[in-house]
């Protein structure tokens, strides 16, 4: 995503022939991802905090938003996105599956996002994190998530998709758009603690939690491995 980002706090216009393709798209892929047929592992700690009320970071990467987003549509669950133009798009979308937004990036430490995520997840509200976006390195995990966790006091799930057939942008994420019928396996970490004394202690957790999406991914494969047999 080359475009340069947009002042904190502004909107970004769509030109009218963008406006008009995210509103017919939209309906669209609603339509496409009903014919995806997802099975899913690890998800009984998230159901556990759900269950409770209890709020988490849910990371996932920045190039499977769609399959997760239409997975878990109208679950109330917020949405981190960027004020990129690229962004204004992806937050149409976002609202469409009946997401709410956060705009902005946490890779500020006092950014607006990133107080606004953390009273979210105070007042119990789950919100989910693309910790490789808004502009890669692809599956990089920046640790701004974790800072917001931190400071949040709740812990993150890693959520990780594999797709078995999919068309893949040409972007820096690889954006996926599954196919029809594609088959999708979902693999869920335990809600994880993000520990530390501080924030810039938590922020230094980055690796092992790439490391934790990196293991994630064997799982969902495996999951789908088992599935084609």
């Amino acid at each position: 995503m080359s475009t340069p980002p947009a002042a904190e706090g502004a909107a970004v216009a769509l030109q009218p022939r963008v406006r008009w393709a995210v509103r017919l798209g939209v309906p669209l892929l609603r339509l496409l991802a009903r014919t995806w047929r997802v099975r899913e592992v690890g998800r009984e700690g998230w159901r556990g905090r759900r269950a409770e009320r209890q709020a988490v970071v849910v990371a996932l990467w920045h190039g499977q938003m769609l399959p997760l987003l239409a997975h878990h549509r109208d679950e109330g669950v917020g949405v981190l996105v960027s004020e990129h133009r690229d962004g204004e798009i992806i937050a149409r979308v976002v609202e469409a599956f009946g997401f709410a937004t956060v705009r902005g990036s946490t890779s500020r430490g006092g950014s607006r996002a990133l107080l606004e995520i953390v009273a979210s997840l105070r007042r119990g509200r789950e919100i989910a994190v693309t910790p490789d976006g808004p502009r890669g390195p692809r599956h990089h995990f920046a640790p701004g998530a974790l800072v917001a966790a931190h400071r949040a006091g709740v812990p993150v799930v890693g959520v990780v998709a594999h797709v078995d057939r999919a068309w893949r942008l040409r972007s820096w994420d690889r954006f996926e758009i599954p196919k029809p019928f594609a088959r999708i396996a979902v693999a869920y970490s335990a809600p994880t603690p993000v520990t530390g004394p501080t924030a810039r202690a938590a922020a230094g957790a980055a690796p092992d939690f790439e490391a934790l999406m990196r293991g994630l991914a064997d799982e969902a494969a495996q999951l789908a491995a088992r599935r084609g047999r």
